[in-house]
């Protein structure tokens, strides 16, 4: 049996502060994510979702519990460690793009390549094949001003996907689109997971946008109430 990419084993979060009680926001999550897959968080405002999603991006750390990613123990990682990480193995697109407004498209995808420490020119170099295969090789140069939400979030992932990550994280990636630039955007994930195997973990709160994914993880109060088919989840 292929060991699964991502491995939870009774992850749990609690917030701490000198003039309130402790807040325990995750309540021993478990689970388990295959390579290829393409999973959907759902749940309610204070569901948990953003600080699971946070830990699985190695953007927060968990109070306890056990996190593997490709078979290594998060726990315990220096900061500069989970860093290269980050970079090396997780792709990330938000709903407000982040791109730098005063960056070129072309150079809003490098970015990561010339932290790794590859050459400016070979870095522009393999952004410009992403940003071609994303379907914008006429507008390299532009500025983020200069495109539409759509392009933006077509930029966003190029960047996200330039460092071949083993794992695409997406917190709301249609939230500032249209529902027809959403349908476009949604496609072209879905495409990447399937054509590419890019394992896919996706947070949303509607959903139309959910039904593109294979699985549903709804959350209710830090827990997991429903772990399964998507159609089966929001029937």
């Amino acid at each position: 049996m292929t060991a699964p990419l991502i491995r939870l084993v009774d992850i749990r979060k609690q917030y701490e502060s000198s003039d309130a009680p402790p807040v325990l926001v995750l309540h021993g999550i478990s689970l388990e994510i295959a390579v290829g897959d393409f999973v959907c968080l759902m749940g309610q405002s204070g569901s948990g979702k953003s600080t699971l999603m946070n830990i699985l991006g190695c953007l927060d750390t968990p109070t306890s519990g056990q996190y593997f990613l490709g078979g290594e123990a998060i726990a315990g990682m220096s900061s500069d460690r989970l860093a290269a990480l980050r970079n090396k193995k997780l792709g990330f697109v938000f709903q407000g793009f982040n791109l730098l407004k005063r960056m070129s498209a072309v150079d809003n995808v490098a970015l990561p390549l010339i932290y790794a420490g590859i050459a400016r020119s070979d870095a522009l170099t393999q952004a410009r094949v992403q940003l071609e295969l994303m379907g914008l090789g006429a507008l390299n140069d532009r500025l983020p001003n200069q495109l539409s939400g759509g392009q933006q979030q077509r930029v966003a992932i190029a960047r996200a996907l330039v460092m071949k990550p083993s794992v695409l994280l997406a917190d709301e990636p249609t939230g500032n689109l249209d529902t027809a630039t959403s349908n476009e955007i949604m496609s072209l994930i879905g495409r990447l997971n399937r054509d590419q195997g890019i394992t896919v973990i996706l947070v949303t709160h509607e959903p139309d946008i959910a039904r593109f994914g294979k699985r549903l993880v709804r959350l209710k109060d830090g827990c997991v109430v429903f772990d399964g088919a998507v159609d089966e989840g929001l029937a």
